[in-house]
């Protein structure tokens, strides 16, 4: 049986297909047109889909959407009803295109399948939105048994709900309803510091580290009644989503003194410790939600979904202070990762097939997107005229390991495209974590984005514990832990006096380029089972440097998806100071390269995230 599940229509559409309950291929929309979070019907993801699959859409036996928009529209009816008049002009703002199209789904569907693929029989089902979060959460997992806790901004009524998981089942167990959501509490700091919603979230957790959880009080006396067990209701006296078109109103902006930063002005001390509250307050009130959980399943493993499982973070304090032995994130936990869940909810509950979980997980690295041969990539390289030399792996890995020990930076191209927002050694540019100078060159020169970002090590899974304090997997980056303190630089007497972004440049440990200021690292295990090459050339660089550790980000520059053709590396190979880019065995030099003159009006292209 060929499962065909896919989300769209608010942000991050994508498509995954399934033959007989295995994941075949997954991939987002924005990859293949280029434009961030795309929201539109994923045509070419599951065009793409179809083509891994080796079949026709006439060939699907089941096409599943990853939430019910009667249950959406009936919130968004409820919401207008219950704060009108108030909420008039969001209710006019979106009225238009749900009576066009959102409302009647099903047939917006039919038409977009057929318009692209031609005629299908296939039936449409829908998953609720919380239901497909929680089955991308459990079903892929190593869990047999597992309590599954999905925390986003809203589905169609949930916020944040609780699930048990066994073999083939998830059943839910309790929720908290729009509009009290800790993902759009959230998503109103990252707002009101001057960040794009359902984008900058993650900068937010970036610049926590800098600041002081100054705001803390100010945010339980105020916003948040929390209460033991976790659960919480937001004072909606401070928020504008209900019956506005931004997060907060007059009355938060007075309550933190001002109105909210300007996008890409001075970062301020305020921004670093509000940052710093909203985080803490966060950690606090899902370790409080996991103990609960804990509590009620006695489940000794947990799974997470939703956008808020993001937060790495929080994963870390999960895995060291709550009762859970272990944990499970979905690697595309957002709106993405619906798709997948979609898909295995009505494999696995709808048709009732039985699940048999494997040692590892079934999402098989997240390595799930297209492909490139040497062959196809020899073929771009002719037609362009692109100069480039061919390396036999037994050369290859070596020469890019003392590139990387020269302190260059390098744009990595091979294998299947990741699925998910994470660049995983598939599409990732990578460098020496133990040069001082990486983070800001990869930040200002590569990446074009704000100095204060920390970048990510990509570990070999059997060094790990060597560096950090982690001794299980990490290979969707989606855990922080500790540098170990054998490693830790102390801080002069000097440098004591230093806060928030004046600590930037204060190296931290003997692997600088990948330690924040907290002396934390969100960290990627890299597995050979599932990342040979990857692996392979961090274990060349060991052999070169003594460190089995690397500096990963993803392959793009600021505002633009991650590159999924060799056509889209080459192009942000040229337009960045990348020094040597990859493409599967064909290695191209910078130096090397036609050329050109400079011209930064691409930037224009990428909306700031």
């Amino acid at each position: 049986m060929n499962i065909l599940g896919f989300s769209a229509y608010y942000h991050d559409s994508a498509a995954c297909i399934l033959s007989d309950g295995e994941i075949i291929a997954a991939a987002q929309e924005e990859r293949f047109t280029r434009k961030k979070q795309d929201s539109c019907f994923p045509e070419h993801s599951i065009r793409y889909c179809l083509h891994e699959a080796g079949k026709r859409m006439d060939q699907i036996d089941e096409i599943v959407f990853y939430e019910k928009p009667l249950l959406k529209f009936e919130r968004l009816l409820e919401t207008y009803l219950a704060f009108a008049p108030g909420g008039f002009a969001s209710f006019a703002t979106a009225m238009p295109s749900w009576l066009k199209e959102k409302l009647f789904l099903k047939k917006t569907i039919e038409d977009e399948v057929a318009a692209h693929f031609g005629q299908f029989s296939a039936p449409i089902r829908f998953t609720e939105h919380h239901q497909s979060h929680a089955g991308s959460a459990f079903f892929p997992s190593p869990f047999e048994e597992a309590a599954i806790l999905c925390l986003d901004g809203v589905g169609e009524w949930a916020t944040t709900s609780a699930w048990s998981g066994r073999g083939s089942t998830i059943t839910p167990l309790w929720e908290i309803r729009f509009p009290h959501s800790l993902g759009l509490l959230y998503s109103a700091i990252t707002y009101y510091a001057g960040f794009k919603v359902n984008s900058g979230e993650y900068k937010v957790m970036g610049l926590a580290p800098y600041g002081r959880p100054t705001y803390m009080k100010t945010i339980y006396d105020n916003l948040v009644d929390l209460k033991p067990d976790g659960t919480f209701r937001l004072n909606m006296d401070y928020f504008d989503y209900c019956t506005g078109l931004t997060m907060t109103n007059e009355r938060f902006h007075t309550l933190f003194g001002g109105p909210p930063r300007q996008p890409e002005t001075h970062l301020t001390q305020k921004d670093m410790d509000l940052a710093r509250s909203i985080q803490e307050v966060t950690e606090e009130i899902i370790l409080r939600l996991c103990k609960a959980l804990h509590k009620d399943t006695g489940a000794s493993d947990l799974c997470l979904a939703g956008g808020v499982a993001l937060n790495c973070v929080v994963n870390g304090k999960i895995l060291r202070e709550s009762p859970f032995r272990r944990l499970w994130i979905q690697p595309a936990a957002g709106d993405a990762g619906g798709a997948v869940g979609a898909a295995l909810c009505s494999w696995h509950e709808f048709h009732k097939q039985p699940r048999k979980p494997k040692g590892g997980d079934s999402m098989k690295g997240c390595y799930l997107g297209p492909e490139f041969s040497n062959e196809e990539i020899a073929l771009f390289l002719k037609k362009r005229g692109i100069p480039a030399e061919f390396m036999q792996n037994d050369t290859l890995f070596p020469t890019i390991a003392r590139c990387i020990a020269d302190e260059k930076v390098i744009g990595w191209f091979q294998g299947r495209m990741e699925y998910g927002p994470r660049a995983l050694g598939a599409r990732s540019i990578i460098g020496d974590a133990r040069s001082p100078k990486m983070q800001s060159v990869m930040n200002l020169k590569i990446k074009f984005r704000e100095s204060f970002r920390p970048f990510a090590p990509s570990v070999l899974r059997e060094r790990v514990n060597e560096y950090f304090e982690l001794d299980v997997d990490s290979p969707y980056m989606l855990l922080v832990a500790d540098v170990q303190p054998k490693r830790r630089i102390p801080v002069r007497e000097d440098q004591q006096k230093l806060w928030g972004i004046d600590l930037l440049n204060v190296p931290k440990s003997d692997v600088p380029a990948i330690t924040h200021v907290d002396y934390s690292a969100r960290i990627q295990t890299v597995h050979r089972e599932t990342n040979p090459r990857y692996h392979r050339l961090i274990k060349e660089f060991e052999q070169i440097s003594g460190y089995g550790l690397i500096v990963n980000t993803s392959f793009n520059v600021r505002g633009e998806p991650i590159v999924c053709t060799p056509e889209d590396a080459y192009r942000c190979f040229m337009r960045t100071e990348i020094d040597t880019l990859v493409l599967g065995n064909y290695v191209l030099q910078k130096n090397a390269q036609p050329q050109t003159s400079r011209d930064d009006s691409w930037k224009k292209e990428f909306e700031l995230d």
